[in-house]
């Protein structure tokens, strides 16, 4: 029994080693789990180098962003040379295109200048029928004795529409060149393409002076509410006209070129209105670039105030009279009883002078402020009101006479 028994034990011991020294099927792990059993052998690894060197943590640290650093340049140049070939080519294409496109141009160009080559003598014939301006008569005289130029403006003829309406208000503006000196001008001739004027005109001139001088007879058509538009102009050199006797001819106008504007000067003004007394207070300071009126290239100017009220003159006062200057020194205060209910309509018109011990004063310039003006003389009278008892002072630039007086007569809001 025992020898039974101690058989089956050894039987059973010898199964069991068989079954533990076969190997039991193993299934293979999944393919992420061996991957980054992998990715943790690598990361240990490094660590265990890094532990063993003797760099410290900062330069390993650096090392690591300059690594970075080269491998983004790397990547951005190669995506720029990738993106700057489709650029070029794209740029190729539209230059070629554009070539044939100036080819193109160039050709119709020529074929242009052919035909306007061609149309040229009917463009030059149209150019001479518009110049057609009408005519001027007028008439020369001298008169040795008195040292006067007679100048007489006579009629026009076939002058042109300038008006909506077909028709034109001519009137004739006559001066002598170089200086400008003394301007004269015709009535207005309303409506009228045809217009009798029967005007004369002197200029005292000595003889000797007068070969330098050219004679202007300017024809302008009137314009109540704007500028006054140049018809056409006789321009007449003295020394091509024999005065020993009397000149009296027609001539065709001829288009008139556009002048600049002509620089007459500044004047510096203060005004002051107290409206509890009533009281206007207008100082003349001072003038600067006063246009030259006499021969010796200066000036003796003065300043004429005159006060309006709904175009009644009310007042007027003179400052003084400073010789041979065109940048004068007045600082002269004048004063007005204007009551408060008044002064909205007032006008204040300033006139600078050149004194004339002979003959009579020629104006330089003027200026207007007050009712009905505007830029500078409406804001200049705008700021006095807006600042009662307090002086405010602003420089004015000096215009023609007749351009201030056709902006008087016009209608105010």
């Amino acid at each position: 029994m025992r020898v039974v028994h101690l058989g089956a034990r050894v039987r059973r011991a010898v199964e069991l080693s068989k079954s533990e020294s076969e190997p039991e099927p193993s299934h293979p792990p999944p393919p992420s789990h061996h991957h980054h059993h992998n990715f943790e052998n690598m990361k240990t690894k490094f660590m265990n180098e890094l532990t063993h060197m003797s760099l410290p943590m900062w330069a390993v640290g650096a090392i690591v962003v300059v690594v970075l650093a080269l491998v983004g340049c790397f990547i951005f140049c190669i995506f720029k040379k990738c993106l700057g070939k489709k650029k070029k080519s794209k740029k190729a294409r539209e230059r070629k295109a554009g070539g044939r496109r100036r080819k193109g141009d160039e050709q119709g160009e020529g074929d242009g200048a052919q035909k306007e080559e061609g149309e040229k003598p009917e463009g030059e014939e149209q150019k001479e029928e518009q110049e057609n301006l009408g005519k001027l008569e007028f008439s020369l005289d001298y008169n040795f004795t008195e040292s006067q130029l007679i100048v007489g403006v006579l009629q026009g003829q076939d002058l042109p529409a300038m008006d909506i309406g077909g028709t034109s208000d001519p009137y004739v503006k006559v001066y002598l060149l170089p200086d400008k000196k003394k301007k004269f001008e015709t009535k207005v001739q309303r409506k009228n393409l045809c217009p009798v004027f029967n005007e004369t005109f002197m200029f005292k001139i000595p003889y000797a002076e007068l070969g330098g001088k050219t004679l202007v007879l300017q024809v302008f058509d009137f314009d109540r509410f704007g500028k006054h538009d140049v018809i056409g102009q006789i321009n007449i050199p003295m020394n091509s006209v024999d005065l020993g006797q009397p000149l009296h001819e027609w001539r065709d106008l001829e288009s008139a070129e556009k002048e600049e504007q002509e620089k007459l000067g500044d004047i510096c003004i203060s005004l002051r209105y107290v409206p509890t007394a009533g009281k206007l207070t207008i100082n003349i300071m001072e003038a600067k670039n006063l246009k030259k009126m006499d021969v010796g290239g200066l000036s003796d100017p003065f300043v004429k105030i005159v006060l309006q009220h709904n175009g009644k003159r009310l007042k007027k006062k003179k400052t003084t009279v400073k010789k041979n200057t065109l940048n004068p020194y007045f600082n002269e205060s004048f004063s007005f009883e204007i009551p408060f209910e008044q002064i909205q309509k007032v006008q204040v018109l300033i006139t600078v002078y050149d004194y004339d011990k002979l003959g009579s004063n020629d104006a330089i310039g003027k200026v207007f402020i007050g009712f009905g003006a505007t830029g500078v003389g409406l804001r200049h009278w705008s700021d006095m009101l807006a600042n009662p008892r307090r002086p405010v002072a602003q420089w004015h630039t000096l215009l023609p006479e007749e351009e201030v007086e056709a902006a008087l007569k016009a209608p105010h809001r």
